[in-house]
């Protein structure tokens, strides 16, 4: 992962070296990728993203303003919520209460509201409660599979966090990784191949062959959990 410094945006960009004949920039889910020659310096690399760098922050702009579209859509037509990669129907109730809550009972989420927000829209509370489960459930999940890919690959990060990133479930930048709590929509298996994911870039900062090699010696089968995720919104 590099990181180009302008003086009001900061890019990161991660580079994959291949035997490309050009340079080529592109935005995925938010993301910048680099694929460039092998031979090309990082110094050449980072003119050439500073030359194109009012093109990257618009690209980057219009995928934050879908990923903002995407989410009111989200919520204000939920109808099944997903945890640990299982669907619950989403159930609203309203009763004489102080406080918004909300619990999984007989396989429904149940939100229940105070009878004020009969009048009100309940979309956004509804939003928030979900988030808070969220990140009760990621809390427990991530630390669980943090310490066994630690222990399985026998290296660890300096520090990780658990922070809503738009457009990707994981990062990991300066040996630091950070875990969007929205993993917990996926089931265990996954949410492990992610954390090992982020794991294999301590060792390997792009997506070489030996990231891929490291990736394949600990999950097998990971292409198959990577094509479920292609496409999907975080």
């Amino acid at each position: 992962m590099n990181l180009f410094k302008s003086r009001n945006n900061v890019i990161t960009y991660t580079v994959n070296k291949r035997e490309y004949s050009n340079l080529y920039i592109s935005v995925q889910n938010g993301e910048v990728i680099i694929n460039a020659p092998w031979y090309m310096a990082s110094s050449q690399i980072q003119e050439i993203v500073e030359e194109k760098k009012q093109w990257i922050l618009n690209k980057i702009k219009e995928y934050e303003i879908a990923c903002e579209k995407r989410k009111i859509k989200e919520y204000t037509r939920l109808k099944i919520v997903k945890v640990l990669g299982i669907n619950y129907d989403l159930a609203i109730k309203y009763k004489n209460i102080k406080t918004p809550n909300l619990s999984i009972e007989q396989g429904k989420i149940l939100v229940t509201l105070p009878n004020k927000y009969k009048k009100l829209g309940n979309d956004e509370i509804v939003k928030i409660l979900i988030e808070k489960m969220y990140n009760m459930v990621a809390k427990k999940e991530i630390e669980r599979a943090m310490e066994k890919t630690r222990i399985m690959v026998g290296i660890a990060p300096e520090d990780y966090e658990i922070k809503r990133i738009e457009g990707t479930l994981g990062k990991c930048l300066n040996e630091k990784i950070t875990i969007n709590p929205n993993i917990v929509k996926y089931s265990r298996e996954t949410i492990e191949y992610i954390i090992l994911h982020e794991f294999c870039h301590l060792k390997y900062k792009n997506h070489t062959k030996s990231f891929y090699n490291m990736l394949k010696t600990y999950m097998p089968k990971y292409k198959e959990i990577e094509s479920e995720l292609k496409g999907k919104s975080y």
